[in-house]
């Protein structure tokens, strides 16, 4: 599904439905966390049960906003994107650099979690090339910004950052500091040298 471009956003076909009413917003906004974390830690598999649970809801209330597993891993992957768009255009009034920085330590959280989904929503193709091109439209901006700034190394693409990146989310760390340090030496790469 093709994108368009909106004031700096990707205006595309997939969203994420919120329900109108206050508190069935907090129930599903709940569910959609909850829903991050443990399949984030546990994997696709992860109890279903389980995550109502920790969204404090019971499991009628999780099957009706997600009428299928499917629909779960869906709108988690959606909402991961649009956030990290949402992120992109917030960071404005930051630095070049440490908007850059802010925005790419959010989408080793995204990463982590598109890992986890990927098997289980992969028959959606036009939905992660539709969330690709939204990660684009929000991420490389900043970067040019910071290249501009010459914050950043101008010999990097965008690909090469998300490349980079990517690597460090994908690897099984023992400990998130062990992440943390790892992927300020890879934020470090992609700085201008002084």
């Amino acid at each position: 599904m093709a994108t368009t471009e909106s004031g700096g956003r990707a205006e595309t076909g997939f969203t994420v439905s919120r329900p109108a009413r206050a508190d069935a917003r907090r129930n599903f906004d709940a569910l959609l966390d909850a829903a991050r974390e443990v399949f984030a830690a546990e994997g696709a598999g992860a109890s279903l049960e389980g995550i109502a649970r920790r969204a404090g809801v019971n499991i009628a209330t999780l099957y009706r906003n997600f009428p299928t597993r499917q629909h779960l891993f869906e709108a988690v992957y959606l909402d991961e994107v649009e956030a990290l768009a949402r992120m992109a255009a917030d960071l404005d009034s930051l630095e070049p650099w440490d908007a850059l920085e802010s925005w790419l330590r959010q989408f080793v959280s995204y990463a982590t979690t598109k890992k986890a989904l990927y098997d289980a929503i992969a028959h959606r193709a036009e939905m992660f090339v539709t969330g690709r091109e939204m990660i684009h439209a929000a991420g490389r901006p900043l970067l040019e910004r910071a290249q501009s700034a010459g914050r950043a190394r101008a010999d990097v693409s965008f690909d090469d950052v998300l490349f980079l990146v990517n690597g460090v989310s994908g690897a099984n760390f023992v400990q998130e500091a062990q992440q943390d340090r790892v992927l300020a030496m890879a934020l470090d790469g992609i700085k201008a040298r002084k």
